[in-house]
């Protein structure tokens, strides 16, 4: 068997490491840059729904949340209808560093899929969603408390 999954974490480890070095000169620091990018495309999200969305712990998107809302990234607003639920919006900051983000992450696909043709691109693209697919099955399954099966 291939150890594809090691691949794909040594992939995502190395640029998470280049992420961190190159945002943290707009003090995003530990994947928030993550955070704010799914607040800056999905405007008025819910924090459960956003730690859904990146698949993390609830906990570790509260953290997240407060980091980039201390450091003026994002702010929260209360529902209209139900003032318990807080939305979560990227200010003037976070939207100004969210374009910076989505430049690195093109350079980074581009440095990634070099030498590799359109077709080739898009089957990798395809095949890391079925991946994606089948981790998140089990990923939900042990959310709930549940054991897998070895």
């Amino acid at each position: 068997m291939k150890q594809i999954l090691r691949e794909i974490g040594m992939i995502a480890r190395a640029l998470d490491s280049i992420s961190n070095i190159e945002f943290k000169e707009y003090d995003l620091t530990k994947g928030q840059y993550l955070y704010l990018v799914r607040i800056c495309e999905n405007p008025g999200t819910i924090q459960e729904k956003l730690a859904e969305m990146i698949k993390v712990d609830r906990t570790t998107a509260a953290r997240a949340v407060k980091k980039l809302e201390l450091n003026g990234f994002i702010e929260k607003k209360e529902d209209e209808q139900n003032k318990k639920i807080k939305k979560l919006f990227p200010t003037e900051k976070g939207k100004h560093v969210y374009t910076f983000i989505i430049r690195e992450n093109e350079h980074s696909n581009d440095a990634a899929l070099a030498g590799f043709t359109e077709e080739e691109a898009e089957t990798i693209h395809e095949l890391l969603k079925r991946v994606r697919n089948n981790v998140v099955k089990d990923w939900e399954l042990v959310k709930k408390g549940n054991k897998r099966n070895y």
